[in-house]
């Protein structure tokens, strides 16, 4: 896992769910085919309604019109309260890491999405002590210090704390849950 995240933001609101994150009608896709893989990166975010209150002011695109279809300029994703709501689905997270962001800061997570992000290892769900959808904005690059539990607006010069990921380090490390069991004698190493 890398300790240092640098990387555009791209910043929404509160409750921001699951359907928003990746809309039911890509479940077709299987995120074991490569190919298929990159659909969950093409049409993530693409639930998030047009001047809907999860998106950032002046409704700025997820992906760069023009540009990569399948990834996202963005790295970092700052969101509100209750990031991940709805169903439980798996899918969120990897729709999130195939468009390429690396993780999520928010105030606090859906629990079902915050377990999905970390069994998988998908992506590091950070939660900030402060409410940072309303003081970050799309676009700005930031620097995440997981060890120092900081994050540094490099755009406007501004710090916050971030809450500790704890005892979620080992699995994200390992590879996600299964990876994590196996280290630890939990599971056989050849399953």
């Amino acid at each position: 896992m890398q300790t240092v995240i640098e990387g555009r933001a791209y910043v929404l609101g509160d409750n921001v769910d699951t359907d928003q994150i990746i809309p039911a009608e890509y479940l077709t896709y299987n995120p074991a085919i490569p190919e298929e893989y990159k659909m969950f990166g093409k049409f993530a975010l693409s639930g998030v309604p047009a001047g809907g209150a999860g998106l950032p002011k002046g409704h700025i695109p997820f992906h760069t019109p023009g540009g990569d279809e399948y990834v996202s300029p963005y790295k970092i994703i700052v969101g509100g309260k209750n990031f991940g709501c709805g169903s439980s689905r798996e899918h969120a997270p990897i729709a999130l890491a195939a468009a390429g962001i690396a993780c999520v800061v928010a105030e606090f997570y859906a629990r079902i999405f915050y377990r999905n992000s970390i069994n998988g290892a998908y992506l590091v769900p950070i939660e900030s002590e402060a409410r940072l959808a309303d003081r970050v904005c799309t676009g700005d690059t930031l620097r995440i210090d997981l060890a120092a539990n900081e994050l540094v607006n490099q755009t406007t010069g501004d710090v916050w704390k971030l809450r500790p990921l704890g005892d979620v380090v080992p699995i994200i490390e390992a590879g996600g849950i299964f990876e994590y069991a196996k280290s630890v004698g939990m599971l056989p190493a050849g399953k």
